[in-house]
């Protein structure tokens, strides 16, 4: 009445399986067959991942460093603040070898450093970093937006010389506004990546269209003016001016020079965060020419303060129009920006030269191409003109961001 019971394991080193497969330790090998793997946790293998453009901070059309208000250095992030004693600096900084994201290929980072708050922190201050969404990514996204069991994973690498607690306020615009806040903390001068899962809810709405659709707001301070004790973290609700986040430390803000650092930031359909999706760096400029296109910028080659910016004729005796053709197609029809000042841009036409201190403005605008004019020349019509740079210090470039 007694059953013995042997149990004996077998290690196989090699598996064959039917004529096409087979199973060894370096992996599988399929002959004549397809293999398929719908998903991997539930998400995508392949195609696009990451709805944030530039998030490893490479490019940075428009300059590497700078303190005006409401602009940008690494494209894409936008600065701005208000109420501050001294404007704060920031740029595109390279991230050391020794640092945690660097390894992983995040070798540049966004930096602000603080000016000098004297007057404290105000009810009405802030100092912040966006980053907009177009409604239309956000819609076709592959995110369930309207149920609360499908998520976005946002993630970046973050270090700030003050150690506290940051906050984070996602806001969508569509529809009754929505925001939704959440808190991290810093060590001081500590590389931390943060994770952060968000799902969706029934409010929200996105249209499709070329709008803001979602907002990041990377704070680094709020006053009272915009915050409420009583807002509860991590929750949807209906967005209002004065209860975007709880009441926020004021610690960095009050503190000379203070520094905040960010890189690698993804946004990704799914609760998994995978690994930082780089691209090369042709592509992620022509992404964000989408929004910012660097037409000349005469410094950046080192080589020559004239530049050619387009070739064109003369419509009538005092108006040459020169063409410009964008590399992608624009968001919206862009604005021509430029750097100014004396005899910075030259006219050459009728075998002389005419120089010019700016080129006017955007004529016949489209989302593909424009023409610019000056009316302040003399030259005979229908003959030919060419337009170019004279100093290192000029540039042109056309501006279409959310």
């Amino acid at each position: 009445g007694v059953t013995s019971v042997v149990t004996t394991t077998a290690t196989i080193t090699t598996a064959k399986i039917g004529a096409g497969v087979t199973i060894t330790e370096s992996g599988i090998e399929a002959s004549g067959i397809g293999i398929t793997v719908a998903n991997i946790n539930g998400g995508q293998i392949g195609g696009r991942r990451n709805m944030i453009i530039n998030g490893a901070m490479n490019i940075a059309q428009r300059s590497t460093s700078r303190t005006d208000n409401e602009n940008y250095t690494v494209d894409r992030f936008e600065v701005d603040y208000n109420g501050t004693d001294e404007a704060p600096t920031y740029a595109q900084v390279d991230v050391s070898s020794s640092d945690a994201p660097y390894p992983l290929g995040l070798t540049r980072a966004l930096k602000i450093t603080n000016g000098n708050q004297t007057g404290g922190a105000d009810a009405g201050d802030w100092l912040r970093v966006r980053y907009n969404v177009e409604s239309s990514d956000v819609r076709h996204s592959g995110w369930n937006y309207k149920s609360s069991t499908s998520f976005i994973t946002l993630s970046f690498w973050v270090k700030a010389s003050v150690a506290q607690t940051y906050y984070i306020e996602v806001r969508t615009y569509d529809g009754t506004g929505q925001r939704f806040s959440f808190p991290y903390t810093l060590t001081a001068n500590t590389w931390t990546k943060i994770i952060k899962t968000i799902p969706g809810n029934s409010n929200l709405d996105f249209n499709d269209d070329n709008g803001v659709g979602l907002q990041i707001q990377f704070a680094q301070f709020f006053g009272t003016t915009y915050t409420d004790s009583g807002v509860t973290s991590d929750t949807w609700a209906a967005f209002a001016v004065g209860t975007q986040t709880p009441d926020q430390t004021s610690t960095w803000y009050t503190t000379n020079d203070a520094t905040w650092e960010m890189t690698g930031v993804q946004l990704e359909v799914g609760t998994q965060n995978t690994p930082f999706e780089h691209l090369l760096r042709a592509e992620e400029l022509a992404l964000c020419q989408r929004y910012c296109y660097l037409h000349t910028d005469s410094n950046s080659t080192g080589a020559s303060s004239q530049i050619t910016i387009g070739t064109g004729s003369f419509y009538t005796t005092n108006q040459p129009l020169y063409a410009v053709h964008f590399p992608v197609t624009m968001r919206a029809i862009p604005t021509l920006a430029q750097d100014t000042g004396t005899n910075y841009y030259i006219h050459y036409h009728n075998g002389t030269n005419t120089q010019a201190n700016d080129v006017g403005v955007i004529n016949r605008p489209s989302t593909n191409c424009c023409m610019i004019y000056d009316s302040s020349l003399s030259g005979s019509a229908n003959h030919g003109s060419f337009l170019s740079t004279n100093s290192q210090s000029a540039k042109i470039l056309f501006e279409a961001e959310l």
